[in-house]
């Protein structure tokens, strides 16, 4: 199945640009009050704020605006605020999800411990360096889990609801994947698990229940807005598992390959497992190691495609891009919402980054 040409909506760009303002208001006030402090308390502030501004795609305040203005949803300051607390705690996740993974690169930069790893070094400050970097990252990535906090709006009461439900299974997605990694996990069915906690809820399915609460209509919504959105989440998590086997490092902002040196239990992996002979599972086994070099990375994408692995999960992002779009068209919304929700669904599936 040849892949669709796709853009980001260009109805949503404003929006995407509110959430961003928003955000960056926080950080500004949060940088002067702390910088009054002590000066040494803004070079982490900046840190976090210029994450944020390196971009992103901006797809979780996204599927909450749409399905807000599917739901009847007329008030912008408030899905601004619950776009700008869902986009920062996406930046939280990352900046652990770095530091538990090693990856030296995001968003095109230094990832944030690399950065104060780097400080540290170039001081020729006391102790690990290591330890230091990743010490400040946590604490950065905290501070943007606490403003994600203070960034969601306070009513309505399903609103909380599902905010807490969200962050929780976030958290329970990392901690899979986590572990899946350090035991070299091939299962399948695990690999679908993390999928769905990871990334499918968290990306797609609860933001459009913040965005159908915030209207008033999770209770009757929520169902069929979560058999839209968990197919199609998991399509997103797919796609990301691909770019980050086979992605061009330009698109992505994170080197060729770095799945494969992190050994993330992706269904990719789990499926050329499946069928690979014994030499294929020879060199299966380097995945995961830190020292796996272009030209094992080169032949473990040779082998995902020779085993049929990366047809697969292609035809399966098409089935769950499919799947989740005659859901779509079921459910009771605004037709230029349902239009919206329809462009990022294909947006989703397909993008290269």
């Amino acid at each position: 199945m040849a892949r669709p040409s796709v853009r980001f909506p260009a109805a949503l760009d404003d929006h995407a640009r509110n959430v961003e303002r928003r955000v960056d208001t926080l950080l500004e006030t949060e940088i002067a009050r702390w910088r009054a402090i002590d000066p040494a308390l803004e070079a982490p502030l900046r840190s976090l704020q210029a994450l944020v501004a390196a971009g992103g795609k901006r797809l979780r305040p996204a599927f909450a605006k749409a399905a807000y203005l599917g739901c009847g949803g007329e008030d912008d300051e408030l899905i601004v605020g619950i776009g700008a607390a869902l986009e920062m705690l996406h930046t939280f996740a990352i900046v652990h999800d770095d530091i538990m993974d090693g990856s030296d690169m995001r968003r095109n930069q230094a990832a944030i411990h690399r950065q104060f790893i780097d400080a540290h070094r170039a001081g020729a400050w006391r102790g690990e360096d290591r330890r230091f970097g990743e010490g400040v990252a946590i604490l950065v990535g905290d501070l943007a889990f606490v403003y994600a906090d203070t960034l969601i709006p306070r009513t309505p009461d399903a609103l909380a609801e599902v905010w807490h439900e969200l962050r929780v299974e976030l958290c329970v997605g990392q901690s899979l994947d986590i572990v899946g990694t350090a035991r070299r996990s091939t299962d399948l069915d695990l690999a679908r698990r993390i999928a769905v906690y990871k990334s499918a809820k968290y990306t797609v399915e609860r933001p459009c229940h913040l965005g159908a609460a915030a209207a008033g209509r999770y209770q009757s919504l929520a169902p069929d807005l979560s058999r839209f959105g968990l197919p199609l989440g998991e399509a997103f998590q797919l796609r990301d598992d691909v770019l980050g086997v086979f992605g061009d490092e330009v698109m992505t902002g994170k080197p060729v390959g770095d799945d494969l040196r992190e050994g993330k239990p992706t269904p990719l992996l789990a499926l050329t497992d499946l069928r690979a002979d014994d030499d294929a599972r020879r060199l299966l086994q380097r995945v995961g190691s830190v020292d796996l070099d272009d030209v094992e990375i080169k032949q473990l994408q040779e082998l995902i495609v020779g085993l049929g692995a990366l047809d697969e999960v292609e035809a399966t992002i098409a089935r769950l891009a499919v799947e989740a779009q005659t859901v779509l068209e079921r459910i009771p919304m605004r037709e230029d919402a349902r239009e919206l929700l329809q462009q990022l669904t294909t947006y989703v599936a397909w993008r290269d980054h």
